[in-house]
């Protein structure tokens, strides 16, 4: 299968990378560092099982050089989306499927205001992985799966194909019966999970373990379960139990990736994460204290690694 990776981060790099490694004809689109690493030694996956290297590998900074493909993955952080999109426009054709894996639940809304709704999915993906240096990846935690579907939750050759293209690759793969409920359970998790990981700077062993923000932890993923009921989202009666259960199982030096860029000065998903859930739940009248307290604590020190105020 022709597939494009927008992104070669810790996601685009290590998905993108298995993929070629198990022979699919992956092109990178990258520019800078990273293109340059990509071209020069291909992309290394660090792991608990050793060091991976995939080369030589497709790289490029033109879109246009590569033209229509079977498949996009979009592996940049959720702020990067609407730039991505217009990156993505000449990758784009009859029967293309673009499968965005941010965290979040408002990607698939953002990529069809750029380009229609013919080629977009629904997805995320699950997974601990970061760059060490540019097309490096460290694959950290949890075993990779990717999960996406058609909006309309319908059945096709193009998801069925792709979901055969990763499974051939030894990546878990799933279409869910509802890809909606299933961001929002992925939503319900990571918001709650970078939220209390920015705020405290712990990892999610020590957050668990507390008493007060274990309940806080909680606290957060149950305003997010009430705000989807409200915006007429499905979730399992189970999902908290769930939740907590998979938070209960990740190495407890575990941290997510929108915390480490904060704790770093970058610019991070606050705005993707817990800003949307006080953003959409404004707009239903729903109540979300605790990831309004987050938000709140959060929102200058994104706004000074954005560079839009200064202290």
């Amino acid at each position: 299968m022709r597939i494009a990776v927008i992104g070669a981060g810790g996601v685009g790099g290590y998905f993108g990378g298995r993929l070629a490694a198990a022979g699919q004809d992956v092109v990178f689109i990258a520019r800078g560092e990273t293109l340059e690493a990509l071209r020069k030694r291909g992309v290394l996956i660090d792991s608990d099982q050793g060091l991976q290297r995939i080369e030589p590998v497709q790289a490029t900074d033109v879109p246009s050089e590569v033209g229509p493909v079977e498949a996009v993955l979009l592996g940049v952080k959720a702020w990067q989306v609407p730039e991505a999109a217009r990156t993505a426009k000449p990758l784009i054709g009859d029967g293309t499927a673009l499968v965005p894996l941010q965290n979040g639940v408002e990607a698939p809304s953002q990529l069809i205001e750029e380009l229609g709704a013919a080629a977009v999915l629904g997805g995320l993906c699950r997974i601990i992985a970061f760059s060490i240096e540019p097309a490096h990846v460290r694959h950290a935690g949890v075993e990779p799966q990717v999960v996406f579907g058609e909006l309309d939750n319908a059945r096709s050759n193009r998801t069925e194909k792709l979901k055969q293209v990763f499974q051939q690759a030894g990546i878990k793969a799933e279409i869910p019966a509802d890809i909606h409920g299933a961001m929002w359970e992925k939503f319900l998790f990571i918001s709650s999970v970078s939220g209390m990981g920015a705020l405290t700077r712990a990892p999610i062993g020590p957050i668990r373990e507390n008493q007060e923000t274990r309940r806080m932890l909680e606290q957060a993923q149950m305003e997010i379960m009430a705000l989807a009921e409200a915006r007429g989202v499905h979730l399992d009666s189970d999902i908290l139990e769930r939740s907590m259960a998979f938070v209960d199982g990740l190495p407890w030096e575990s941290t997510a990736s929108m915390q480490r860029d904060i704790m770093e000065g970058q610019p991070s998903e606050l705005e993707a994460q817990n800003g949307a859930v006080v953003r959409l739940a404004r707009e239903v009248e729903v109540q979300t204290p605790v990831n309004s307290f987050i938000y709140a604590s959060l929102i200058l020190s994104e706004l000074k690694a954005r560079g839009e105020i200064e202290y």
